[in-house]
C-alpha cells in the first residue's frame, strides 16, 4: 500500500488539473484521461475490457484494485453501469470519490477501503467483476480468486487486465509497480487460468496484448519528447521516478519477458 501513496495526492491532482487547463469544480470524465487510467492502454484497454465483458446499462460490477477511480467511471458513463470500486489505499479511495463527485457520478459509483482478498460484499452480489494492473501486487491469488469467485453472481464474469510473466526470465527494476523482485507478484496466464479454475471459474478466453502495449508506450514516449511530460500523466501517480520504471516495463515488452494480458472467466 505504501509503494503508492505518495501524500496530498489530492491536492497534487487538482494542482495538475489547473495546469492542464482543466476546471477542477466542473469536470467532465474525459477531463481526467491520462491520469485516472493507470494501466496500459488508457481508455481503450478499458473499454475493450468493458465489452470483453458484456458490461451494459444493467449491469453491476465489481473494480477490483480500482486505484483512483477511472475504470470505474468509464463503465458508468460510457456504459450505464452501477460500479463499486474496492482498493487497498486509503489515499487512492479519497482522490477516486473526489473525482467521481465532480464529474456528477456519484449516483452510479462508490468506492470502499479494503482488501480484495476480504471484499466488503456479500454472496453473489455482482454481474461482473474487473481487475486492471492489480494482481502483480497480490501474492495470494488463490484467495483473490476464491473472493471474487464468492461475490459474483451465478453467470457472472470475472474480466482480468494484469501485466504477467511470458518467459523465465527476470525484467529490470524498478518497475511501476514495485522497486524489488520480493515485493512483484507477476505470474503466468497459465497459473492465473489454473488458479482462476481452482477458485470454481471456467476460463472462457485469453489474449496477448503485447504490441498494442508496446504500441501505446512508444506513443507516450513520443509525445513526452516532443512536448515535454503532460501534468495529467502517469508521473501524477508514479511521482519522480516514474520514468525509468515505465523505461524497463517498455523494455521487458519489447524483450518478451512481460506482456498485458486479458483473461475472462466465468462463473457457472
Amino acid at each position: 500500500m505504501s509503494h503508492y501513496s505518495l501524500g496530498e495526492l489530492e491536492a497534487k491532482f487538482l494542482a495538475a488539473l489547473r495546469a492542464a487547463g482543466r476546471d477542477p469544480e466542473h469536470l467532465h470524465q474525459e477531463d481526467l484521461a491520462g491520469a485516472d487510467e493507470f494501466h496500459i492502454g488508457g481508455i481503450k484497454s478499458t473499454e475493450d475490457l468493458a465489452r470483453g465483458a458484456g458490461i451494459h446499462s444493467g449491469s453491476h460490477v465489481l473494480d477490483v484494485g480500482s486505484g483512483i477511480g477511472g475504470p470505474a467511471r468509464l463503465f458508468a458513463q460510457r456504459f450505464g453501469a452501477k460500479v463499486n470500486g474496492v482498493d487497498l489505499t486509503p489515499e487512492f479511495v479519497q482522490v477516486a470519490r473526489l473525482l467521481t463527485e465532480r464529474t456528477g457520478l456519484s449516483g452510479q459509483v462508490t468506492f470502499n477501503q479494503g482488501s480484495a482478498l476480504a471484499l466488503p460484499f456479500g454472496d453473489d452480489e455482482f454481474d461482473v467483476a474487473t481487475m486492471l494492473h492489480v494482481g502483480m501486487n497480490i501474492d495470494d491469488k488463490a484467495a483473490l480468486f476464491a473472493e471474487v469467485f464468492r461475490v459474483l453472481k451465478p453467470g457472472g464474469v470475472f474480466a482480468v487486465y494484469d501485466v504477467m510473466q511470458m518467459v523465465d526470465d527476470e525484467p529490470t527494476y524498478p518497475l511501476p509497480w514495485s522497486t524489488v523482485p520480493a515485493d512483484s507478484f507477476v505470474c503466468s496466464p497459465m497459473e492465473y487460468s489454473e488458479g482462476l479454475e481452482a477458485a470454481g471459474f471456467a476460463v472462457d478466453s485469453e489474449r496477448n496484448r503485447r504490441d498494442f502495449g508496446i504500441a501505446f508506450m512508444e506513443r507516450g514516449q513520443a509525445r513526452a519528447a516532443e512536448k515535454g511530460p503532460s501534468p495529467l500523466g502517469p508521473l501524477l501517480v508514479l511521482g519522480p521516478d516514474g520514468p525509468p520504471r515505465m523505461a524497463n516495463l517498455l523494455a521487458a515488452f519489447r524483450t518478451g519477458i512481460l506482456a498485458p494480458v486479458e483473461i475472462f472467466a466465468r462463473k457457472p
